[in-house]
């Protein structure tokens, strides 16, 4: 248990020391937003989550969860650089006996998010990005090889509305033999309720990377978004699976900081 606090903890404040999703968390689509030249975007978002499933007699469980670091900078007012940092952990058991118990850094990520076109509340970004293999592909937590993908992002605002549409291509490169070739499809919404209050809801889909399943993992997400102050949000959501393939529940929580 000290291992892992003092490993979240690293997490947590490691882009304050290192000066070099997403979506406004918790929604897991992202927006056409950027942070403006020279402004910097620091997130901690985390995520608790439960499965579970019965198969040929046997019950098995999994907890687990991510605590994600991700820093963003504008390098112009149009295009961000974003890096982020999970440290993860999952517990399952079978009929009530642990049969598996990780946790540790996972894959570390950088993208860069460029909004090319932007009129009459419309517009359109690509958000490029690699993952690098720093997380033990052998405990499951992470793919054992460079990856990339490639995210088209619309955005349509009319107060006090927002709407955004992501499609994405994930190039899945691993040593665990998983599919290669994944795609994501989702969209989002987002309402302010009152000032400073957001309510947010998303739906989704991805390409299951289990070869031997056809049935892909979709899942439907509600929540909130508070700003404590015009750099200082606060954010929390409940996602639910809406197949098998999806995990059954998960939590998010998360914060903001803007400098």
């Amino acid at each position: 248990m000290l291992k892992r606090i003092l490993i979240m903890g690293i997490v947590f404040l490691w882009p304050l020391w290192s000066v070099l999703a997403f979506a406004a968390h918790p929604l897991i689509t992202d927006d056409t937003g950027t942070q403006g030249k020279g402004k910097f975007l620091l997130e901690v978002n985390s995520e608790f989550s439960y499965d579970k499933e019965r198969a040929e007699g046997v019950t098995t469980k999994e907890k687990g969860g991510e605590v994600a670091s991700l820093l963003s900078y504008g390098i112009r007012e149009n295009i961000d650089i974003v890096l982020g940092i999970p440290f993860q952990w999952t517990k399952t058991k079978e009929d009530g006996e642990t049969i598996s118990d990780v946790d540790g850094i996972s894959d570390m990520s950088l993208e860069v998010k460029w909004r090319f076109y932007e009129k009459d509340g419309f517009s359109f970004a690509l958000k490029p990005g690699i993952t690098l293999p720093t997380g033990n592909e052998k405990k499951g937590l992470g793919t054992g090889k460079v990856t990339y993908d490639m995210f088209f992002i619309t955005t349509k605002e009319m107060k006090p509305w927002a709407f955004h549409l992501n499609l994405g291509y994930i190039r899945n490169e691993n040593k665990v033999d998983e599919r290669k070739d994944i795609w994501h499809a989702s969209i989002a919404g987002e309402l302010e309720v009152i000032k400073d209050l957001k309510a947010v809801a998303n739906i989704g889909i991805e390409r299951n990377p289990d070869r031997t399943s056809n049935t892909h993992p979709a899942f439907i997400l509600g929540g909130l978004i508070y700003s404590v102050s015009e750099n200082f949000d606060i954010d929390f959501g409940i996602k639910r699976g809406l197949n098998k393939p999806e995990t059954d529940y998960a939590i998010l929580v998360g914060i903001a900081f803007r400098f």
